[in-house]
């Protein structure tokens, strides 16, 4: 059986496990830009904290998938079988991209701009929502797009886990010896990875060129 003939025979099943996948991929995404840009505006403010936030994520960048899943399944409410243990790995290895960009655009933002933001008598908070916020925004989005493209491929590997995903096939075909379900779970994934990231992309650019047109 071809690798086309295997993908219409398992059509069904195929769109099943890439909804799973981008399930995991985009739930885990979207809770480690919750808590990623936070942190990176946390420690945007201080040198002590600043290390140890970004010490925490360096670390959990370390720490290879597979042990990562396995240190995480006995824990209570967090571990487990199933997608819950995915997601949470997954935004531990997505917060490094997430809190270096967003503390890297916060504190790149000219001082000449936050001074004249303090001579129209903004407070802190205006300064951050007002100014430095939209003017990091495009470095703040590209580490939320190299997150997306890391939590892709690692979330292959949350099929071990019984988490679902394209990655059911890649184990399946590994096991089987069976290249065709390996290629139909390995090219979606691709194409999930480059699609994300085109498209937020195009977010970026179009955050980026409409203040300009304004």
């Amino acid at each position: 059986m071809g690798f086309l003939e295997f993908v219409t025979s398992h059509r069904q099943e195929l769109l099943q496990l890439t909804r799973e996948h981008i399930v995991i991929v985009g739930g885990s995404c979207l809770l480690a830009t919750l808590v990623g840009v936070p942190l990176g505006v946390l420690i945007s403010r201080g040198p002590t904290v600043r290390a140890v936030v970004l010490g925490f994520a360096n670390v959990m960048q370390t720490v290879p998938s597979l042990a990562l899943f396995g240190f995480l399944m006995p824990l209570p409410f967090l571990g487990g079988i199933g997608a819950r243990t995915a997601i949470v790995a997954l935004v531990l290895y997505a917060l490094l991209p997430i809190i270096r960009n967003t503390y890297t655009g916060i504190v790149s933002v000219d001082p000449a701009v936050i001074e004249a933001g303090r001579g129209m008598g903004m407070t802190n908070r205006q300064l951050l929502f007002i100014v430095q916020f939209p003017l990091a925004m495009g470095v703040i989005l590209a580490g939320v797009r190299t997150a997306v493209v890391i939590s892709v491929g690692i979330g292959t590997i949350a099929a071990v886990i019984g988490a679902g995903g394209l990655g059911v096939y890649i184990f399946r075909g590994v096991s089987m010896v069976n290249n065709q379900m390996i290629l139909a779970g390995a090219i979606p994934a691709a194409l999930l990875a480059l699609s994300a990231d085109f498209l937020l992309g195009r977010v970026a650019r179009y955050l980026a060129v409409r203040p300009e047109s304004s």
